[in-house]
C-alpha cells in the first residue's frame, strides 16, 4: 500500500462506487460463481441493506476506490461479510490494510465464507490465522458453488 492510500468509513454517497467495484471484482475473479441478482439489484442491495447494516470500510487513493471490507457482529461471532478489491489493486497490500483493523479489534471468533475454488482468497485468509472449519457443496448459497467456512479463533487474538 502506498502512502497516498487511506482508509475511511463508507457513507451512503459511496454506494454506487462500491457496487461498481463489487460487480467488476466478482466478474473478474469469480467467473465460476455467476451473480444471482441483476446489476440494478446489487446497487439497491448495497445502498439499502449493506451500508445501513454493516461496518463498511473503504480503501481510497486520491478519491479512487481500491477496495472495501464489510463486517457485522453476530450473536456468537463477528463476520467478514465481504472483502473485494479492484483487480489492479490485488497484491499491493490493500486487502491486508482493510482486514488488519478488524483483526486488531477482534474480541471473539471471526468468521467468513469464501468459495472453495477461490484459492487466492483462501491463501490470503489462512495467512491471517483463519482455519477452514466446514466445507459445503454450495446448496446453501445463492451461486450454488461449493464454499468453505473459515474461522479465526479467539485464541488467535493478540494478547
Amino acid at each position: 500500500m502506498n502512502g497516498r492510500t487511506a482508509l475511511r468509513a463508507a457513507t451512503p454517497a459511496d454506494a454506487a462506487k462500491i457496487a461498481q467495484l463489487y460487480l467488476g471484482s466478482r466478474r473478474h475473479f469469480l467467473p465460476y460463481a455467476p451473480l444471482a441478482h441483476s446489476d440494478a439489484d446489487v446497487h439497491t442491495w448495497i445502498r439499502e441493506h449493506l451500508l445501513p447494516s454493516a461496518q463498511v470500510t473503504l480503501a481510497l487513493d486520491g478519491g479512487e476506490l481500491l477496495g472495501f471490507i464489510a463486517s457485522t457482529k453476530g450473536d456468537a461471532c463477528q463476520w467478514v461479510d465481504h472483502l473485494y478489491l479492484r483487480p489492479a489493486s490485488v497484491g499491493l497490500g490493500i486487502g491486508s490494510a482493510l482486514l488488519q483493523p478488524i483483526i486488531a479489534g477482534q474480541t471473539r471468533e471471526l468468521r467468513l465464507y469464501t468459495f472453495q475454488q477461490n484459492l487466492g482468497a483462501r491463501r490470503f485468509y489462512e495467512r491471517f490465522g483463519f482455519v477452514a472449519i466446514a466445507f459445503s457443496d454450495g446448496s446453501g448459497n445463492e451461486e450454488r458453488c461449493p464454499d468453505v467456512l473459515y474461522e479465526r479463533p479467539a485464541a488467535a487474538m493478540p494478547r
